[in-house]
This record gives structure tokens, C-alpha cells and sequence, in this order.
């Protein structure tokens, strides 16, 4: 295993890295905050998305809030106790949260380690594949100054992860509605589908009608993306749709049969304070030599 530029991976919980992702990897994740009614929580820690449908359920409104500086300056103390010098750092969209400015500012008052941060202008798996991605590449053996300079932005550039919501209502609330279309025909059942757009925020992208339609979209949306002769890899994941994401995965794996990776997963808290339960999303990423 090459790591000879002792490069850590730091990341948030909105990457939905699940421990058994993480494991056996320098990939270090920081939690955002949510604040409910009875306090405050750390995303991933001792609140999980589940708990959050339960709130939203019950009428409560959770507010999410940045990391505090202290989880980070405190994670960056470990990665250097831990022996690295350098940290590659992929953090939640900017159009959603202040995350990556914060770790950017924190990042230029250390002198002990070499960090580079980056908007991943994504969330989700489609963040978390770009963190799982970069680590490929540095036990392939790529410099850091390849990774900062060339992989890691083009990584970002090529990933694209879409995903429905049952709702806009919690978007609606919660301000991060951004380019996202409200939909009158809620009635009639619509499901809008919806990705990022080039600053980050949310983008509608398709709508269709009745939760059956989802997948055929999220399919087509994914294999627009695909190039001949590209590798790529895949990946899926659920906020309260355990049960789909099953059937997406073996409709996923028919339709993109050669993946380098097929990674699943479930949304975390924070961005199911926005989006809701009844959530299935995919996402594909080209990788260029």
C-alpha cells in the first residue's frame, strides 16, 4: 500500500462514509451539527437520519448548523499525531454550507501539515466517492501534486449525483431551496429529481410522476454520462428507502456492468433535515487517465 507523502483524507458527515468504508483508510470525517428541540447533536455520532424522519414526522423542524472549530482543529491535531504531513480535505457543497470555508480558514493558520480543501460541490455518496476515489489513487501511487493539481478537481468535474425527494417542503423550509423548482402539482404526485449545479447549489434536472418512475429517471439521468471506453464507477444511496435501494442496485448493476467500484449507501442527518425520507439517489463518475 503507497502512501509515501503521507496524505491523510479529511471529510464531513454529509459524505455518508459509513465506518466499514472508512476502514483500514487515513479518511477522517467531521461533523456538522443539528439542532433540535431538545439540543444539539453531532451528525453521525449520537444523531442519525433515522432519528431525524422521526422529528420531521412529528412535526419538528431541526435547523443544521457548521461543524465547531474545535472538532476541526482537534481532527487535524490527530491526522498529524496520527504521522501524516499532508491533508487532502473534500467538503459539502458551498452552495449548501459554510463547511469548506471554515476548514479552508482553519486550514491557512496551520503550519504543521500541508492541506489542500476543496468544494466537492456535491453531497451525499457523490462527495463520499470522490474521498473513496482519491484514496485509489494514492495507494496507486500518485503524488500529491498530481492529486491537488489534476486528480481531485477533475474527480469533482466528472462526478454526477442525482437524486429524488418525496417533497420540497423541508427544502422549502429549510432556505436551501436554491434553483430547485417548487411544484405546484404535489397533488399529483410529481417527484422532482434534482442534482447540483456548477456553484453548488440545487438544480431540478427532471421531474416525474409517482415514486415507480424514479428509478427509470435516476438510470437515464446516470447513463447520460457515460462515455465509451471511460472507467467509471457507481454508486447508490437511500434516506428511508431501504427496500428500493435494493431493487436499484440489482436495475444499476444491469445497466452498468463493469464498474471500478459500486459503492451503496444511506443519507446522513444533515442533509435529511432538507430532503426528507423517501429518498433514492445515484451517482456516476468518470475517471480519466
Amino acid at each position: 500500500m503507497s502512501n509515501a507523502d503521507k496524505i491523510a483524507l479529511l471529510t464531513d458527515s454529509t459524505a455518508d462514509l459509513t465506518p466499514a468504508m472508512r476502514e483500514g483508510k487515513p479518511i477522517y470525517v467531521v461533523p456538522l451539527k443539528i439542532v433540535c428541540a431538545d439540543g444539539e447533536y453531532s451528525d453521525g455520532v449520537d444523531i442519525f437520519a433515522r432519528d431525524v424522519y422521526e422529528r420531521l414526522h412529528r412535526g419538528e423542524l431541526p435547523q443544521t448548523s457548521l461543524p465547531d472549530g474545535g472538532s476541526i482543529s482537534d481532527t487535524l491535531d490527530r491526522i498529524k499525531a496520527d504521522g501524516y504531513e499532508k491533508v487532502l480535505a473534500v467538503m459539502l457543497s458551498s452552495g449548501l454550507s459554510g463547511t469548506y470555508n471554515m476548514v479552508r480558514l482553519q486550514a491557512e493558520s496551520r503550519k504543521d501539515l500541508e492541506i489542500a480543501v476543496f468544494d466537492s460541490k456535491s453531497g451525499s455518496l457523490g462527495m463520499g466517492s470522490m474521498v473513496l476515489q482519491l484514496w485509489e489513487e494514492i495507494q496507486a501511487g500518485v503524488g500529491w501534486d498530481e492529486l491537488v493539481g489534476r486528480k481531485a478537481p477533475r474527480l469533482i468535474a466528472n462526478t454526477f449525483p442525482f437524486f429524488s425527494v418525496d417533497t420540497l417542503e423541508y427544502l422549502s423550509k429549510g432556505g436551501r431551496i436554491g434553483k430547485v423548482t417548487a411544484l405546484a402539482g404535489t397533488l399529483l404526485s410529481i417527484k422532482p429529481l434534482i442534482t447540483f449545479a456548477e456553484d453548488g447549489q440545487l438544480q431540478s434536472v427532471a421531474k416525474v410522476r409517482g415514486r415507480h418512475q424514479v428509478q427509470n429517471k435516476l438510470l437515464e439521468l446516470m447513463t447520460q454520462h457515460l462515455r465509451p471506453g471511460v472507467r467509471y464507477n457507481v454508486c447508490i444511496a437511500h434516506g428511508g428507502a431501504q427496500s428500493e435501494l435494493a431493487q436499484l442496485a440489482a436495475r444499476v448493476k444491469e445497466r452498468f456492468p463493469q464498474p471500478e467500484h459500486f459503492w451503496q449507501g444511506e443519507m446522513d442527518a444533515t442533509l435529511s433535515v432538507y430532503i426528507g425520507d423517501g429518498v433514492l439517489g445515484g451517482c456516476i463518475q468518470l475517471l480519466e487517465d
